[in-house]
């Protein structure tokens, strides 16, 4: 007979505890560290702090952890305003002032982009921000209330018979049981105390299983999603719990139906004042969740790209048209493609509320061999793009062979536009300006806005 010899399976560390010291911090501000000669990234840990933490991943090549302790702190950290943070999944960087985060989520992208583009050089203008506010102790550590968008969680315990109402747990699926939310828009935040007082008196107890909230020109809507049909009663005691919000029943998924009678026509809008657009969405439509900084996103891509009656603009993944209308105000004509065709009918929807009529658009897919079309063999100066975390790849290509003088890129994550911008870079276009984007505060995340010309 012949024995087949099998490796020994290493005993999984998932799970364990491990004490390390923490050497540098990564564009996530993740904390860098080695472990039995493997780079650790240990989330909640500052470079130069000792932390206990507990591996949630054990790859052959790198280790996964979240800090439990912190055994010694660096000078950087702070007590979270929020008494949350350490539970809730929301806000990963409260332990930071928001200079502070600020700073090393731009020193994160800095080096990852000269490591992965080979630059010596990054052309950093200033980050784009929302307002922030001193305190009796000194500068700003919060920024609150900048969240226009919210999702819920609702979470029905047979056994305690009780709601856990707000956000999920980090790295665990369970949910946080909140009262506040202090990134929540002012407008959405009755909403903790009307669902904790409400949800308990419904008919059928496991009902609700979570709740958007939008506000929208500072009028609140609420969409609750159920998977079992509400009595007239039910609705009722929500409604009168907060009768100036919009109540919106979600019963299936893209089926919304106005609970209120005077609402049955209801159109959630934004504005984008500096350009004095109306931007009407769909309740599952992408808009970005911070006001503030989406404003200066867009009236700064209008000063990088200088539009002007000479230009033909391509803006791809253009969603309900955040950049475009602002675009077609100012260029001889802008083509917009976007992936949801639902999308695009809202986009041209926009472009007739804001009497835009050298705006056009189109359906497809980015990511595939582009269709031949007539937008697609068009001439254009400038092309502008803002895709999902995936980045751009397989339109990047594309984009390149269009041949235009300018172009935008949006970005929401910095290891894509790494990648994509190595295309540009092979492709003869150079890194003229590149800016952070805090449409995020207390989150790892940071948006980027690049400018590569010929």
């Amino acid at each position: 007979m012949v024995s087949i010899y099998k490796a020994k399976t290493k005993p999984s560390r998932i799970g364990n505890l491990i004490n390390v010291q923490i050497d540098s911090t990564d564009y996530e501000v993740q904390g860098i560290a080695r472990v039995n000669n493997k780079i650790a990234f240990i989330s909640g840990a500052l470079a130069g702090e000792t932390v206990q933490a507990k591996i949630l991943e054990d790859k052959s090549g790198f280790i996964k952890a979240s800090v439990t302790s912190v055994k010694q702190a660096a000078k950087e950290r702070i007590t979270a305003p929020c008494r949350y943070a350490a539970q809730c999944g929301g806000c990963q960087l409260q332990y930071l002032a928001v200079s502070q985060q600020q700073k090393l989520k731009q020193q994160g992208v800095d080096g990852l982009l000269r490591h992965q583009l080979d630059l010596t050089d990054i052309p950093w203008q200033p980050m784009l921000t929302g307002p922030t506010m001193d305190t009796e102790s000194g500068p700003a550590i919060q920024q609150q209330g900048y969240r226009r968008r919210a999702r819920i969680g609702v979470w029905y315990n047979k056994k305690q018979r009780q709601y856990d109402i707000g956000f999920r747990q980090a790295n665990a699926k369970n949910i946080v049981n909140i009262k506040q939310c202090l990134v929540l828009s002012p407008v959405l935040t009755p909403i903790f105390s009307v669902l904790a007082t409400q949800l308990p008196k419904l008919s059928t107890a496991n009902a609700v299983t979570h709740v958007e909230v939008i506000d929208a020109q500072e009028q609140a809507y609420i969409v609750v999603r159920h998977t079992q049909p509400l009595t007239i009663q039910d609705k009722q005691q929500l409604i009168a719990a907060w009768p100036t919000a919009i109540w919106i029943g979600e019963f299936e998924s893209g089926c919304y139906k106005a609970w209120q009678d005077e609402h049955q026509q209801f159109q959630p809008e934004y504005s984008l004042a500096e350009q004095n657009i109306r931007l009407q969405f769909g309740l599952d439509d992408f808009i970005q969740v911070n006001a503030t900084v989406n404003q200066k996103m867009v009236s700064q891509a209008i000063t990088w790209l200088a539009p002007n009656k000479q230009d033909t603009i391509l803006d791809l993944y253009a969603g309900i048209g955040n950049f475009s209308l602002a675009l077609a105000q100012v260029a001889k004509a802008v083509h917009a493609v976007e992936g949801i065709d639902k999308m695009v009918q809202q986009l041209l929807h926009n472009a007739r509320v804001n009497q835009l009529d050298n705006l056009s658009a189109s359906q497809a897919d980015l990511h595939l061999t582009w269709p031949k079309a007539s937008w697609n063999s068009a001439q254009y100066t400038k092309v502008l793009l803002d895709p999902a975390r995936a980045g751009a790849n397989g339109a990047i290509e594309q984009v390149v062979q269009l041949k235009p003088k300018v172009i935008l890129y949006v970005s929401c994550n910095a290891a894509t536009l790494a990648r994509d911008s190595k295309v540009l870079l092979s492709s003869g276009y150079r890194l003229e300006k590149i800016s952070g984007i805090d449409m995020f505060p207390h989150t790892r995340h940071l948006e980027l806005m690049a400018l590569f010309v010929q």
